[in-house]
């Protein structure tokens, strides 16, 4: 199987793919924003893990249910304009909010609807985004865009997080959301004169456009499916994610409740996370991690596995380390992700790559739902602190029985 080449000689790929970048990265910071300043929210509204646990749930549920069919269909349309109708249907969706908060008419079964709607138009913004990459950049660099890729997303945690504190001390929660319009529109602003190359369509539609966009999904999960290695992989990670996924979601309810801390001290766990991404991404961009990528992802579970397991022991005077466990856990994410999304740019037909990168996305997440309902009302019962033991063992379970089965 071999991806389409990029459509650039020499170093003209540069020109096209830094501005598209940077859009991307507007529009990654306000989502960031908004992420934090709502979760916050629902921890100090609520002060229930069963809580943050639905919002999660919400938030993943266009992930399982809508992924297939949004990267059939980004394979099929401009991917430039499903990027821009994406960002404007989140920045509505986040207006709509932010109203509600002014009206004072807020309920958390809003901030559910809210998140689903954003989650939905990530459906589509992210295949539409990865597949982009491949059509700009030349494969023998993807790996050091996915590490530098990794190393935005650090950054963005790193400014996202105390910003988002500091405005909710400073003004109203719906000043926090309106930076999400804002950088919603400079990220369409950019975007709309990047000159973005259209993909191939080497497919016929030989149906309507409903029935062709199902028979294209079904071809990309038939795609996934013969390539054992990455599917492999794929189970891996969903054993996984069944206890870290709300591990993960339940981080601003650890702060509050296990260590008694506020807003801002949750966003010094934040931009412990965003340090961590930082570092792990300029190592995997330099690098390039082990001669087999398998080994390096292995490599990166077994550490966030510690850092989390660790983490499940430590008393409420403990802040500190925790903040030092959980930039392990940040460094970790590039080392084990950066490797995984190279091989699939590099390897999958550009025709496919949308479609494969948001199935293989509903198959990670498959499992999420079933975790945050067990995880919930466990954490509310024997709490939070204790489910990370439960994750860090998960992990380094999983990392165990990968090695005896590929060695």
């Amino acid at each position: 199987m071999t991806s389409q080449a990029t459509v650039y000689i020499g170093n003209k790929w540069k020109y096209i793919f830094f501005p598209f970048w940077v859009s991307q990265a507007f529009s990654l910071l306000g989502s960031s924003i908004v992420q934090f300043t709502l979760v916050w929210w629902l921890t100090k509204a609520t002060g229930q893990a069963t809580v943050l646990a639905a919002a999660t749930t919400f938030a993943v549920l266009p992930e399982i249910v809508i992924n297939p069919f949004a990267g059939a269909i980004v394979d099929r349309i401009n991917r430039k304009k499903a990027m821009i109708a994406a960002d404007a249907s989140i920045a509505i969706a986040t207006l709509f909010l932010a109203f509600l908060f002014f009206q004072g008419l807020v309920q958390v079964w809003h901030i559910y609807v809210i998140m689903f709607i954003r989650s939905s138009g990530s459906a589509f913004h992210y295949p539409a985004e990865q597949a982009t990459v491949s059509r700009i950049v030349p494969k023998e660099h993807l790996i050091k865009i996915a590490g530098l890729n990794q190393t935005l997303q650090g950054i963005v945690k790193i400014v996202a997080a105390p910003l988002g504190a500091l405005m909710l001390e400073l003004i109203d929660i719906q000043g926090s959301l309106s930076i999400d319009i804002l950088t919603a529109i400079l990220a369409i602003a950019i975007l709309f004169f990047v000159k973005i190359p259209n993909q191939n369509q080497n497919e016929d539609r030989k149906f309507g456009f409903i029935k062709t966009i199902l028979v294209d999904s079904l071809n990309g999960l038939k795609y996934l499916f013969k390539w054992k290695g990455v599917l492999a992989v794929v189970l891996l990670a969903m054993f996984i994610k069944i206890a870290l996924a709300p591990a993960i979601s339940f981080l601003p309810l650890l702060v509050a409740q296990h260590f008694n801390r506020g807003s801002a001290q949750y966003s010094f766990v934040e931009i412990a996370v965003g340090l961590g991404l930082v570092t792990g991404g300029i190592l995997l961009s330099v690098w390039g991690g082990f001669k087999k990528r398998i080994v390096t992802s292995l490599t990166g579970i077994a550490g966030i596995g510690l850092a989390f397991l660790l983490s499940g022991f430590l008393p409420g005077t403990q802040f500190n380390t925790f903040i030092a466990l959980m930039f392990i856990a940040g460094f970790m994410v590039p080392i084990i992700d950066g490797p995984f999304i190279s091989i699939i740019q590099a390897c999958v037909e550009d025709t496919y790559q949308g479609r494969v990168i948001t199935i293989m996305g509903s198959l990670l997440w498959l499992t999420t739902p079933l975790g945050l309902a067990i995880a919930g009302p466990y954490s509310d019962r024997f709490g939070v602190i204790s489910w990370y033991k439960i994750a860090g063992l998960f992990c380094i379970v999983g990392v165990l029985a990968s090695v005896l089965i590929l060695y």
